[in-house]
């Protein structure tokens, strides 16, 4: 069979899915590993534009078109899969938006993969080579540590343009659980990793010095989650190549000096921490126990990392019942203050999936209900819900003033040399 995997992306603004470095789908590169030799697979991914997807689709013959997306990139899969039937092509969806909506998304696609797909997808291949695709296939939690799954093909690049990092996961699932996110509920609470040699092998296959581990929470919120972590980081130090890398942790890996020391020496420069937020209740509703826990230790936490050299890019969201127009100047500024290196604003967004998107929706909340065209406006730069205390143009407003102020080549600068201040890295100051 041919096969086309592609990832598509929303058209209405540029938002989540598009802003910074060309980083690879890698649910997609996972599932092009698992493709068997007699069949040849081809990557499409739209962050390298719209054109491809047409011209490759009219031209390609594919047997089978695979795809996943973000929320806001389900509309145009939607289309994408529209353009493939009437040519005669079968389609199929997947991913967490597809697991969260799959009636709807049922009537888009000649199949639906609900779950990880890792070990229902050689089922997927074999049933469609047979000219027997099912409606639906449930896949369950991946056993990454007892069957080597979750790698990667590294040479699987689009067929029009080439990522500038690589990405890897080394562990899926998350236990925080916040009310937002449809980690927990696509990956599961508990924490599944691979086994280390395999990482490993597979970090020395990358294309890229620069990379990505995608894990949702690299180092884990418990003893047991340390240990495996910085056994990891060992086995990098000692048998990886080297190369520079950033990922996404909780605030709780700031005390633990040995985990911190041994990811700068294994080329860590930069973690992601969802703070959210600095207002207690905010995340209490957001439940954000592991921040709220540490709320009173954030500055702390952040010079431990800044002490091993790495520095912190803070995610934080605006929003919450308790937040005002005011709430995003204040964020950024005491962000700022604390020695944040890098901060990320985004608008709350209640994912389908999430139990904050059943809620908004049974408290009629939603401004967004138009589906499945309304789904492209959710990209983290649009307020697609009604906030307690401000109206939805006063939010979006007032993170795009920010926003466009923190974009200014010389607040870039500015933050790049208080981070080598904090650091004492170059390399840590050239990442931020």
């Amino acid at each position: 069979m041919r096969i086309a995997l592609v990832n598509p992306i929303s058209r209405r603004s540029q938002g989540y899915h598009t802003v910074g470095s060309t980083i690879p789908q890698l649910g997609l590169q996972v599932l092009g590993n698992l493709v068997p030799p007699e069949h040849s697979v081809d990557l499409i991914d739209e962050i390298f534009g719209f054109e491809a997807t047409e011209r490759m689709i009219r031209e390609g013959g594919y047997d089978l078109v695979g795809l996943t997306a973000y929320t806001s990139g389900s509309t145009r899969a939607y289309e994408i899969a529209a353009g493939c039937r009437e040519r005669g092509m079968r389609t199929i969806s997947g991913g967490a938006q597809a697991s969260a909506v799959p009636e709807e998304a049922g009537k888009h696609f000649d199949s639906v993969a609900i779950g990880e797909c890792d070990e229902i997808w050689p089922e997927i291949l074999a049933d469609a080579a047979a000219g027997r695709l099912k409606d639906r296939y449930h896949g369950k939690l991946s056993d990454l540590e007892g069957t080597g799954l979750g790698r990667g093909r590294q040479t699987l690049q689009p067929v029009v343009g080439r990522y500038d990092v690589s990405a890897i996961q080394t562990s899926r699932g998350c236990p925080v659980g916040c009310e937002y996110c449809s980690v927990t509920t696509f990956n599961g609470a508990p924490i599944r990793r691979r086994p280390i040699a395999d990482i490993v092998d597979e970090w020395n296959h990358m294309l890229r010095p620069f990379s990505f581990v995608v894990d949702d929470n690299f180092f884990g919120v418990g003893e047991k989650h340390a240990i495996w972590a910085k056994e990891l980081l060992r086995a990098l130090i000692k048998f990886g190549k080297k190369r520079l890398w950033f990922s996404q942790t909780t605030i709780n890996m700031g005390e633990d000096e040995e985990g911190l020391r041994l990811a700068y020496q294994a080329g860590c420069r930069g973690m992601l921490i969802g703070f959210e937020t600095f207002n207690r209740a905010s995340l209490k509703d957001y439940s954000k126990g592991i921040n709220r826990k540490n709320l009173d230790r954030y500055g702390e936490l952040v010079r431990g990392f800044h002490r091993a050299g790495i520095a912190v890019f803070g995610g934080f969201i605006i929003g919450a019942d308790q937040d005002t127009p005011e709430t995003v100047a204040e964020t950024a500024l005491h962000a700022v203050k604390m020695g944040i290196d890098i901060v990320q604003i985004t608008n709350l967004t209640p994912l389908p999936g999430t139990k904050m998107f059943d809620r908004f929706a049974e408290a009629d909340r939603l401004l967004c209900r138009n589906y499945p065209e309304d789904w492209e406006r959710f990209t983290f730069t649009e307020t697609v819900y009604r906030p307690a205390n401000m109206t939805a143009r006063e939010l979006d407003e007032a993170i795009y003033e920010l926003r466009h102020a923190a974009a200014r080549q010389n607040w870039v600068w500015k933050r790049a040399i208080r981070t080598f201040l904090r650091t004492r890295s170059l390399t840590t100051s050239l990442f931020v």
